[in-house]
């Protein structure tokens, strides 16, 4: 799924409301959190809401070879976060190194929460392999991030 820096994928934008939002995706499927929508698509959606506007949409990652988040050609979610920061980087993206990813100022993120080990994704990878996967990005206007 192709992401839209700052603004989100093609199924949610930043700045939409909650109405519009249900209206194409129906309901949430794990519902009962006030400020966030969690979706069981391929790859996962989640919608964080600022009152009933849209204010954050992330993907999860699926390792076990779903649909990925994209942008201009790089698979940005169930990879090594060092081999995506250097693609993103040679498109002209600049990373700003964050607590659990990397920032860019082109208004997204992505990040790993350790959930994932390097075998997960290369079979020959020793246990104690310490390369972090991406398992989500974060998409929002660039104040969100520098904010």
């Amino acid at each position: 799924m192709e992401i839209l820096p700052g603004e989100g994928v093609e199924l949610v934008r930043v700045g939409e409301t909650r109405d519009a939002v249900e209206a194409r995706l129906g309901p949430p499927s794990h519902p009962g959190i006030a400020a966030r929508s969690i979706y069981d698509t391929e790859p996962t959606l989640v919608v964080d809401y600022d009152g009933d506007v849209v204010e954050l949409v992330e993907l999860g990652s699926s390792v076990e070879g779903g649909e990925q988040a994209t942008l201009d050609g790089v698979q940005l979610t169930a990879r090594f976060m060092d081999d995506v920061v250097a693609e993103l980087t040679a498109l002209g993206h600049r990373p700003e190194r964050a607590d659990i990813g990397y920032t860019f100022p082109a208004g997204f993120t992505i990040f790993s929460l350790g959930a994932r080990s390097a075998a997960d994704i290369d079979p020959f990878a020793a246990p104690d392999d310490p390369r972090e996967i991406v398992e989500g990005v974060g998409i929002a206007p660039v104040e969100y991030w520098m904010g």
